[in-house]
């Protein structure tokens, strides 16, 4: 399985090493780009749709968590790359997927990104059968997964999601509200060709429940129950396109 990765490291030399054993020893791996610092990191990730990201730990001008922090739903894998073996509670606590230490054991790299593609090969399988095929195949309806089956809503009577970390909280017209265990990634993937529209890092808006837009720099969006929601500069166009 083929995953698109980015590099965070500041140390240019380090950079070279590892794309370099992942191109000799992780075939599977494509480097879409490599930051130095956060900035730069942030960049990369709002531009590509990533699988992966080596992180290393200290940075100019903020360190990994600090990056993980302003990224907010992340819904990519996260291999950590120090030579600081005290960070390896933050990095657990920062869901990391793996923890390599400098200098790299090729072998450990190995292992780092096979547990990734299996993290992923199954994230996929799950997709596919539980709720992508049921958005896709039920008219105007979506299924959310529960510990003894499933529910369904229809997909009219939601009026936004929201991203709580690894949860996401659906908004119905009803005033009632839906967490499932699922990152809003999921559920904008779930919900393409349903007219909703990813207008933030945190937010997934039904178009048709949007009553006013609000001009500004991504500017914001008032819904059908008064909701406020604000819009990214980077995602402004992709919402009016919906009202050309």
């Amino acid at each position: 399985m083929k995953l698109n990765a980015i590099i965070v490291e500041d140390e240019q030399t380090s950079r070279a090493i590892l794309k370099n054993y992942l191109a000799k020893y992780c075939p599977n791996i494509a480097i879409l780009g490599e930051a130095e610092n956060v900035d730069e990191a942030m960049i990369l990730i709002r531009n590509h749709e990533l699988d992966l990201v080596f992180l290393d730990v200290e940075m100019p001008y903020g360190n990994a968590f600090d990056l993980l922090d302003k990224v907010g739903d992340i819904d990519f894998e996260t291999i950590f790359v120090t030579a600081y073996n005290h960070y390896a509670i933050e990095a657990l606590n920062a869901h990391a997927s793996y923890y390599l230490m400098k200098p790299i054991s090729i072998d450990e790299l190995i292992k780092a990104v096979d547990y990734v593609t299996e993290i992923k090969i199954k994230e996929n399988a799950l997709q596919d059968q539980v709720l992508i095929p049921k958005a896709n195949n039920v008219d105007g309806k979506i299924t959310i997964p529960q510990l003894d089956g499933f529910e369904i809503l229809n997909t009219s009577d939601i009026l936004y999601c929201k991203a709580d970390d690894n949860y996401t909280e659906i908004y119905l017209d009803n005033n009632k509200k839906k967490v499932v265990s699922k990152t809003l990634k999921y559920f904008e993937e779930a919900l393409k060709g349903h007219s909703f529209a990813r207008v933030h890092k945190s937010y997934l808006v039904n178009v048709n429940e949007v009553v006013k837009y609000v001009k500004g720099k991504g500017g914001s969006v008032i819904l059908s129950n008064g909701k406020e929601v604000m819009v990214s500069s980077s995602k402004k166009s992709d919402l009016l396109s919906y009202f050309k």
